[in-house]
């Protein structure tokens, strides 16, 4: 897959109304939908850095400030580097709220849920911790998830992501 057809899907997972725009509330919410799914407070501290966050990321990708980001905007910005800076401490933030026991992994129930919570359906999330739980014992760690996604959008090409993102193309608003 390359790194537009990655691009496209990252980008229809984020709008979550499927309008063609991801909006500023779209975004953010994804700290809080994690949470809840989670059981976890507003103020506790793993949601509060999330939460930090995930607000200068969406700061980063707003580039022009009006709330929304279009698909050519989110392409304009998504890279590499951007990924690095921005996206891996927050989606770091998102897996450790869903790391419910602190021991740095997820089981497929955590993994589930933290993928759900970001607008992933389920089977595609049961069969993402597939693909990624490489050895088979059952945990996803940071480190591998963090690099799995890296890999898909940057279009180097993952498992997880051809199984988490698995829509068709055709499908998604151009």
């Amino acid at each position: 897959m390359d790194q537009t057809a990655a691009h496209k899907l990252v980008f229809a997972m984020l709008d979550a109304d499927g309008d063609g725009i991801v909006s500023r509330e779209e975004y953010t919410a994804r700290t809080r939908n994690v949470a809840q799914a989670m059981g976890l407070e507003e103020d506790d501290q793993l949601v509060v850095t999330a939460r930090n966050l995930g607000e200068r990321a969406w700061a980063s990708m707003d580039a022009d400030g009006d709330g929304k980001m279009t698909f050519d905007q989110y392409t304009a910005w998504a890279g590499a580097e951007a990924f690095d800076t921005v996206c891996a401490p927050v989606l770091g933030a998102l897996f450790d709220l869903a790391d419910t026991d602190h021991d740095g992994s997820l089981d497929l129930g955590e993994f589930t849920a933290l993928r759900t919570a970001l607008n992933n359906p389920a089977t595609n999330a049961e069969a993402a911790f597939t693909a990624l739980d490489a050895n088979g014992d059952g945990r996803i760690g940071r480190d591998d998830y963090i690099a799995s996604i890296r890999a898909h959008v940057t279009g180097e090409g993952s498992p997880m992501g051809r199984a988490l993102y698995s829509r068709q193309l055709s499908d998604i608003p151009s």
